[in-house]
């Protein structure tokens, strides 16, 4: 596939593209150009390639190229409430979670899922409170600790 070929797409399908699988700046750029509404940092988990870049890694320079000319969402390693903060503090509009809920179904089935998503979403509140926030959309790279 090219790049030509994901605007042929989007020009027929007529409705809202998302690409998946974006780990670069100029990929990003790309994407914008080719006419995706959104865009999401995965690296499928990291099974495609060994010794792939974390997507949390990622995401800034690519938030950094586009980040106001498109929606960029992260996919990967969001195992918690912090994870899905941290995200968002670099920049993105939200996260995907995967592998979280599916150990919850595993463990227990819809309740698992349930828990699973209740618990994240308790740690999530409580990381923006020791943040002193109290709206998730003041989150801002202001929290995080750089070295």
């Amino acid at each position: 596939m090219s790049w030509d070929d994901v605007a042929w797409i989007k020009d027929r399908w007529g409705g809202k593209l998302v690409l998946k699988g974006i780990m670069d700046a100029e990929d990003a750029r790309l994407a914008v150009r080719s006419g995706a509404d959104a865009l999401i940092v995965s690296n499928h988990g990291g099974r495609q390639l060994d010794g792939a870049p974390s997507t949390i890694r990622a995401l800034p320079a690519i938030v950094d190229a586009v980040g106001r000319d498109i929606e960029v969402w992260l996919d990967g390693g969001i195992r918690s409430g912090q994870d899905v903060i941290r995200a968002l503090a670099l920049g993105a509009k939200g996260t995907l979670i995967g592998r979280a809920y599916v150990y919850g179904l595993g463990a227990m089935g819809e309740a698992g899922v349930a828990k699973c998503l209740q618990i994240i979403a308790n740690e999530l509140d409580l990381t923006m409170a020791f943040c002193g926030l109290r709206d998730i959309n003041s989150v801002d790279a202001s929290i995080l600790w750089r070295a």
